[in-house]
């Protein structure tokens, strides 16, 4: 029987009425500037179910140059910024992902996304990068799943996740994954990137027949996305 995780990207409302509307979450506060201080990310633990999932977003000093006007929400400073992003072999990189992980430790995080910048390319030097990234973070402790929003071919994008284990993360309606053992969604609203689309009845049919494997993790990352969600989760449950 497969199972269907539905929720938001980040909290859309207060954290209360979440945990009591959805059971698993995508954080997003851990891509733009993580906690700085290790009680914030436990009480977070402390408040969540027993049986809450939290998945989240590796910091984009990771995968992001800073170039990325994601920047604008980062408030420490950290290191020399030309060595962020782009999986690059820098201290800077590698202290990004210790923080990732030490805060999906305490999270008892269920999935860890690398979401890319379409500027990230499959170039020699970002696949070199890439590989040597995930060859030295390897664990059985997390799920890794990576978010490609450039042209990648498809045979690498197949190569790198065969190689790694890792999902490929992709939104559905725009691009069905390569590879992975679970699906890992991300729905940013249609066509292209339309944070204001409502997503209708026949989005969810479409939706639920792209979850086809026995594990399927979907969050909806659109300004309606807890009716969206919510809407979803129901159809889910009839089935």
């Amino acid at each position: 029987m497969k199972k269907i995780f539905v929720g938001c990207c980040g909290f859309p409302i207060n954290k209360k009425k979440y945990f009591k509307t959805f059971k698993i979450v995508e954080l997003q506060s851990t891509f733009y500037q993580p906690p700085l201080k290790i009680e914030t990310i436990k009480k977070w633990k402390k408040e969540a179910p027993k049986d809450f999932i939290f998945c989240l977003k590796a910091w984009q000093i990771i995968t992001h140059p800073s170039s990325s006007p994601t920047y604008k929400r980062l408030k420490e400073r950290f290191g020399n910024p030309k060595n962020y992003g782009f999986f690059k072999n820098t201290k800077e990189v590698f202290k990004a992902w210790e923080r990732t992980k030490n805060i999906a430790k305490i999270l008892q995080a269920k999935v860890i996304v690398f979401q890319c910048p379409a500027s990230f390319k499959s170039e020699r030097k970002n696949v070199q990068n890439l590989e040597n990234f995930f060859e030295k973070i390897k664990t059985k402790r997390f799920i890794f799943a990576l978010e490609l929003r450039g042209n990648w071919p498809k045979d690498l994008i197949r190569k790198i996740c065969k190689k790694f284990n890792l999902i490929h993360c992709t939104d559905p309606f725009k691009q069905k994954p390569i590879l992975g053992k679970k699906n890992y969604f991300r729905l940013h609203g249609k066509p292209g990137y339309n944070l204001r689309y409502k997503y209708t009845k026949e989005d969810f049919k479409k939706l639920l027949g792209f979850c086809d494997k026995k594990e399927n993790f979907v969050f909806f990352n659109n300004l309606n996305m807890v009716k969206d969600a919510q809407e979803f989760k129901k159809l889910c449950q009839k089935f």
